[in-house]
């Protein structure tokens, strides 16, 4: 949400950067500037006439607005405002309102038009107006593209030579989709604009060839840019043999980015001569920033806050910097000497002392990189960012992340789903949940690996998984199944990989391991690997070779060598090694020890299984009303979680809270005989085993004797409630977690399942495949499918609830957890006892 205190950064189609805020009404003289800068075409296609100039009453009026049933927006870019939306409410109390907006000629086709009306909608919608109206002249072709391009019902008459639209502003899957579609193509570009520019400015090299700022400019000479590099320096005439420049700007050529090696108090300075010479992006390497304490955090905050405004993007600070071994651009604008080969990887990492070592273990294991992007501090661009570039850069096949913390968890779980659809992407991440998250426990390390997995993203623990993973998937094609066929030379390695495999998950397939003997050559093993290879009940291959004993073999370690290479880069099914005698060709992904092949095959197996999978629909849902939700969480108060989840279609069983006997008796007659009693803490009121719940108390006789003998044990304060039909006691919970933002998980009822941690875990929204996923996951799950001869449960009305919870939590970004227990399911349905709800600050989730 913006504000006149508070405007927010947007990305345009051409991968600037502009802001967005509420007008006020000091903006009036910079309104009439633009008006002025207006061509009479724009003005009459705005205003229907020639309007050279804004009346004063008129003036006042468009500045002034109340923020509910008039309201506008102003867009500037370097300062000086160049684009003012606005809507006004048709009536007091009226669900429609007029919009209309207005880009300034040199700004028109950068996509402002459809940022202005996203704000619009927002606003409107949170003013109780549910319906835009406009009057576009039939000329304004760009105009109506706007609204027909947003996703929008619209409804159309032409009348007196105007177009009158109409639309319902509501959001719809339509609607996400062309905000998501816009989001990345701007991000994708504003990162396309960094990774190659034209020119590369270098701040902070020393004459002397000393320090940090000289290393990074001998790296762009040495390292083959094809673009200029332009040294800045306050005196030298030359750097490092090249031609200096006091300013950007005096170098008078193209510079598209600029590579910051100054000291922390020196970047505003350095930030603004670059933002006068037209640069795109910052690749700040100088440290002192957010990670140096309170002052660095006001001083990176500003740094963003110029460079946004001079529509320029930062990289950093406090990073490593970014390379490109594309040929065509050759970029090495990091600290690292050497970069690996050209290849099909993409990698991000958020440290630059991990980077470093990163690309140096890269270049060992012969993993070609197609970029690479250290984000340090990630004050502005972030993983979510070169996601979106990868997904659709050609050179890119793989893309490896390292990544400390998650700025947008929400829109992260959103892309790894929808990219990892085309390219396999690895993740090194803590699986580890940071303290503090709320009163649900949420994911443990095993389920938050899990998260991973189902959300398409391969997660790894160490950086030789990465790599390991890397180098499988840069040079293999995916397993069809998890079958894999064992060739070896060596007893002892093919049983051993044999037991990996097993404890992997992966199936040995029958007539394997295949042990041709330590007297087998080189040519023999090789024969053995492609015949494999040709078996059609073999998914993947796995080869152990250990050296030949002295005198045992003519054939030497090269020869070996020489005979797996083609066979494993050759063949249509994906092939891992693990080769002790020596080295192997490059492209073939050799591990030092099985364990280590095993684990990579396993990881990539997975994720090719998930790629079978259905992806799943999000299924329309009958009594939902978001508004009456929003309403609920607005008043809050005891009774929040019925009429809460009563606004996604969710009946909690009523239950009264009473603190005497006599309270407890009235209650239940109330609610009507026969009635529950439960000891009134969360933790207690579910613990049959403990008589903290009794049941079936069927008249005031029974409730009195089940008070007095409770009461004593567990507090005066109890819980009464209706009986419902007995069934399977189950858990349903969501929780916002750090990597995925809001997760639903699931899991049977009771003190051992919980204790195990026995939960499945999903990240919204749910599809009808995830929420029937959900059912299946826990290792309790049998107990709903009849198990033991006992009746199968209501597995529609089960998923359907866990629908409603997955569309509560992703349209109520306020609730931070929720927690349904126990919830009682049966052959005929299932009943809700009790809801806790957990409420957190009124924002704006981010995701866009």
């Amino acid at each position: 949400m913006t504000t006149v205190d508070q405007p927010v950064d947007v990305l345009l189609t051409d991968g600037t950067t502009v802001q967005v805020r509420q007008i006020r009404p000091e903006d009036a003289p910079a309104i009439v500037a633009m008006h002025s800068r207006f061509s009479e075409r724009t003005r009459y296609l705005r205003y229907f006439s020639p309007y050279p100039r804004i009346p004063e009453r008129d003036l006042r009026r468009f500045v002034t607005v109340d923020h509910l049933d008039r309201e506008a927006f102003v867009v500037l870019t370097a300062g000086q405002m160049v684009a003012v939306g606005r809507y006004e409410r048709l009536g007091p109390g009226a669900p429609d309102a007029e919009v209309a907006f207005v880009v300034e000629d040199a700004h028109q086709g950068r996509g402002i038009g459809p940022v202005l009306l996203e704000y619009l909608a927002d606003a409107a919608r949170r003013a109780g107006i549910s319906r835009f109206v406009a009057e576009v002249l039939p000329a304004n072709g760009a105009m109506l593209r706007v609204f027909a391009d947003f996703g929008y019902q619209v409804q159309r008459q032409y009348a007196d030579g105007v177009v009158h639209l109409s639309f319902p502003i509501a959001p719809t899957e339509q609607t996400r989709q062309v905000q998501w579609s816009r989001e990345h193509r701007t991000e994708a570009r504003s990162i396309a604009r960094l990774l190659a520019p034209r020119g590369v400015a270098v701040y902070g090299a020393s004459a002397t060839g000393h320090g940090v700022g000289a290393a990074l400019l001998g790296h762009l000479r040495d390292g083959g840019f094809t673009g200029t590099v332009v040294p800045v320096h306050p005196t030298a005439t030359r750097v490092a043999g090249l031609p200096a420049y006091r300013t950007a700007t005096d170098a008078g050529v193209p510079v598209d980015l600029a590579v910051v090696a100054v000291a922390p108090d020196a970047v505003p300075g350095v930030v603004d001569d670059a933002a006068r010479a037209g640069v795109h992006g910052l690749v700040v390497i100088t440290a002192g920033f957010a990670e140096a304490g309170p002052a660095g955090v006001a001083a990176q905050q500003d740094l963003v806050r110029r460079a946004h405004g001079a529509g320029m993007r930062v990289v950093g600070p406090n990073c490593l910097g970014l390379a490109n071994t594309d040929d065509r651009v050759r970029l090495n604008a990091t600290l690292a000497p050497r970069l690996p080969a050209a290849g099909r990887v993409g990698v991000f990492s958020q440290s630059g002392a991990f980077g470093v070592a990163l690309l140096a273990e890269a270049d060992r294991r012969g993993l070609g990189l197609s970029s690479f992007v250290s984000a340090g501090n990630r004050a502005d661009v972030s993983g979510n960012d070169l996601l979106q570039y990868w997904e659709d850069d050609p050179g890119t096949d793989a893309i490896l992340l390292y990544l400390e913390t998650f700025g947008n968890p929400r829109k992260f779980a959103r892309l790894a789903r929808r990219i990892g659809r085309v390219k396999p992407v690895v993740a090194l991440a803590s699986p580890v949940r940071p303290p503090g998250l709320g009163p649900v426990a949420g994911p443990d390390a095993a389920a938050v690996t899990a998260l991973f997995a189902r959300s398409g993203v391969i997660r790894v623990d160490t950086v030789a998984e990465l790599l390991d993973v890397g180098v499988l998937l840069a040079n293999q094609p995916l397993p069809a199944g998890r079958r894999v066929a064992v060739v070896g030379n060596s007893t002892a390695l093919v049983g051993l990989a044999t037991t990996a495999c097993r404890a992997q998950g992966i199936t040995v397939v029958d007539g394997y391991p295949l042990d041709v003997g330590p007297d087998a050559g080189a040519a023999e093993l090789a024969a053995a690997l492609a015949g494999a290879g040709a078996d059609e009940q073999v998914d993947a291959l796995l080869a152990v070779v250990a050296p030949p004993l002295p005198g045992q073999l003519v054939d030497t370690d090269a020869d070996f060598a020489a005979a797996l290479g083609p066979v494993v880069v050759g063949g249509d099914k994906p092939t891992v090694v693990t080769f002790l005698a020596g080295g192997l060709p490059a492209g073939v992904p050799a591990y030092p020890s099985v364990e280590e092949a095993v684990r990579a095959l396993a990881r990539v197996g997975a994720y090719a299984e998930w790629l079978r999978q259905p992806t799943g629909t999000l299924p329309e849902l009958a009594g939902v009303d978001r508004p009456v939700g929003a309403a609920a969480i607005d008043l809050d108060g005891p009774d929040l979680a019925p009429r809460l989840l009563g606004a996604y279609g969710i009946e909690v069983v009523e239950s009264t809270t009473a603190g005497t006997v006599d309270q407890a008796v009235a209650a239940a007659q109330r609610l009507g005989f026969p009635v529950a009693l439960k000891a009134a803490g969360p933790a207690l009121r579910h613990r049959l085993d403990l008589g903290a719940v009794r049941l079936d108390l069927d008249d005031a006789a029974a409730v009195r004797r089940a008070y007095q003998e409770m009461s004593p044990l567990f507090g005066a304060e109890v819980l009464v409630q209706r009986m419902v039909p007995p069934g399977v006691a189950c858990v349903v919970e969501l929780v916002e977690d750090p990597a995925f933002g809001p997760v639903v998980g699931f899991g049977l009822g009771g003190v051992a399942t919980e204790l195990l941690g026995d939960r499945a875990w999903r990240a919204v929204p749910l599809t009808d495949t995830d929420a029937a996923a959900l059912i299946d996951e826990p290792r309790a799950a049998p107990l709903l499918r009849g198990y033991r001869g006992a009746q199968q449960v209501d597995r529609e009305a089960l998923a359907d609830l866990l629908l409603r919870v997955g569309r509560l939590a992703d349209e109520q970004p306020r609730v931070r957890s929720l927690r349904l227990n126990p919830v009682l399911v049966r052959p005929d349905g299932l009943s809700v006892l009790h809801a806790s709800v957990t409420l957190g600050a009124d924002t704006t989730r981010p995701d866009t």
